[in-house]
């Protein structure tokens, strides 16, 4: 928007990324490096790298727009995207690690022992990252209009900002991988959380409270700008429980009790499936580590998505009353509400911190962007170098051969990235979501959601699995997603239960995974060698090093 804003934030974007070439410096040229760091990543610091890898452009800039769009309706996402740490916590992190390997569609293929597994996995490990790593690519877009304004080289700013985020990143990521992304994301985000307290300890500063800003925003009915026939339009938001008119601190806005409830639990199932974040798993050194390192994030999450539901709050009762002393900010809104909600965050940066805060802000958004699909694209790495060209394109590969392949990966996946990102601009996406990167991120948390988690829950906790009804199950979950949401994108907005359940179909989808996946593996026989494998999923170590002598035993008297 002027120019001591675009220096801040680029200057600032500038310096975490030569931390990122730095860390580069540290990176080895093996694939134990190259997709885990070695396993040899601390609690601490894996704590705070996945932290910089999940909390992306929905957490960042879709939380507080998702609030200051729809008020308490909003505050779903906060809770689902925090909450989705629990069962990774209770039920996940220390079992995959036990077992070891490099990425969800390994563990999967050597759980089952069936090659036919790992590829279907790998399929959907790599939809799901495209998937994800297309609202990060929208987000980046949507923040260089705001933070520069113009585009270079005869590019739109959006599109600018698209291609952009994407060619560093995945450069980034295809010099460093893993161990050089770890240190990376981990400054990253101590610095998006650093952003986020400044920004509290300014609205703190004058004078927000956030009860009084609740009661404040919800004295007269919700409103919010939506979009006809190229023009704004500022229309009262209806009560999906009541049909009148809704208010900011009362449920209904956008979800009934079914939307809210579905919404809830494909985002709280979906962390468990996500690709980019349980591979960080696969980078602890022990099961142990790896629980504890899901305890300090669920730890930072809760305070991080906190701050960002309070400062949403404060952008409602906030922006209206500087649109009058402030001739920019009435290029941005319509009635005092901003038309793109996501610009929430960046409008308060410059109310509080003038043109160098709106580049504190960007500077923040681009970095959580950048952080994620740094995340996404090793994932994507890891499934197609690791369990596909290793496994299956090119058994007798070179390190070297093999670092390529990976690397070959992450340009492809960011160049389908960029060109969906132009497919699924804003203005394409339905008018009346809360958020449309949060909302898009919610369509890769239910195909996670629907597809993987249902299989990894029952590859780790029920031992008559079988290769046969995994594989059911991950395609039926697979399948069942896209259908449910086109068809709830083509009914347009969410003005019943029914709308709201399609486009978060985990709560159906998930269940009927399941039930195919019990139904055909009951057909099959039980899988062999199911007690060493439990052994090496729950037992202590002193379990897990007896199992391994008995096999060597037994293949020497053999």
């Amino acid at each position: 928007m002027s120019g001591p804003g675009v220096a801040t934030g680029l200057v600032l974007v500038g310096l975490l990324v030569a931390i990122g070439l730095t860390a580069r410096m540290w990176a080895h040229a093996t694939t134990a490096d190259f997709y885990l760091a070695g396993r040899s990543v601390g609690v601490i610091t894996n704590a705070f790298a996945i932290c910089g890898d999940y909390f992306s452009a929905a957490s960042f800039l879709g939380v507080a727009a998702a609030v200051y769009a729809f008020g308490l309706d909003g505050v779903w996402y906060a809770t689902g995207f925090a909450a989705g740490f629990i069962p990774v916590l209770l039920f996940v992190a220390a079992p995959l690690r036990r077992f070891g390997d490099y990425s969800i569609p390994d563990f999967l293929g050597k759980r089952f022992d069936d090659e036919r597994v790992r590829v279907v996995a790998v399929v959907i490990v790599e939809l799901i990252i495209l998937a994800y790593l297309v609202p990060q690519i929208v987000g980046a877009g949507m923040t260089w209009q705001v933070l520069v304004g113009h585009g270079i080289g005869g590019l739109s700013p959006y599109a600018t900002g698209v291609i952009a985020s994407a060619t560093l990143t995945g450069g980034l990521v295809a010099l460093g991988g893993m161990r050089g992304t770890t240190w990376t994301q981990a400054v990253q985000f101590c610095f998006l959380l650093a952003t986020l307290l400044w920004l509290t300890v300014a609205a703190l500063d004058h004078g927000f409270t956030y009860p009084a800003a609740v009661a404040d925003a919800s004295a007269e009915p919700l409103v919010e700008v939506t979009h006809e026939d190229g023009g704004a339009h500022l229309g009262v938001v209806r009560d999906q429980l009541t049909g009148g008119a809704a208010t900011f601190g009362s449920p209904g806005a956008r979800y009934g009790a079914v939307g809210a409830f579905a919404l809830l639990v494909t985002l709280v199932a979906g962390t468990t499936g996500l690709p980019h974040v349980m591979n960080r798993f696969f980078t602890s050194p022990s099961g142990r580590a790896a629980r504890m390192t899901t305890v300090w994030v669920l730890g930072l999450a809760g305070g991080f998505y906190a701050l960002a539901v309070l400062l949403g709050t404060a952008a409602r009762v906030v922006i209206p009353g500087a649109v009058a002393d402030r001739p920019w900010l009435s290029e941005l809104t319509l009635d005092g509400v901003l038309e793109v909600p996501e610009h929430a965050l960046l409008v308060l940066g410059r109310l509080w911190g003038g043109t160098s805060g709106l580049g504190v802000v960007a500077a923040g958004a681009l970095v959580a962007i950048i952080s994620t699909i740094g995340g996404l694209l090793l994932a994507a790495a890891a499934s197609f170098g690791h369990d596909l060209y290793e496994r299956h394109v090119n058994r007798s590969a070179s390190q070297r051969q093999a670092l390529l392949a990976a690397q070959a990966a992450v340009v492809v996946a960011t160049l389908a990235a960029v060109g969906l990102a132009f497919v699924f601009r804003p203005e394409r996406v339905a008018e009346s979501v809360p958020s449309v990167v949060a909302t898009m991120v919610t369509w890769a948390f239910a195909l996670a959601g629907s597809s993987l988690t249902p299989v990894l829950l029952m590859a780790i906790w029920w031992p008559r699995a079988t290769a046969r009804g995994m594989l059911a199950a991950m395609v039926t979950g697979a399948v069942l997603v896209p259908v449910a949401i086109v068809v709830g994108f083509a009914r347009g907005a969410p003005d019943s239960g029914l709308t709201s359940l399609l486009m978060a179909p985990t709560i159906v989808a998930a269940p009927v995974a399941i039930a195919v996946g019990v139904v055909l593996s009951r057909r099959d026989s039980p899988p062999v060698d199911i007690d060493a494998t439990w052994t090496r999923l729950h037992g202590t170590a002193a379990d897990r090093r007896t199992e391994r002598l008995a096999r060597l035993t037994s293949r020497t008297a053999r």
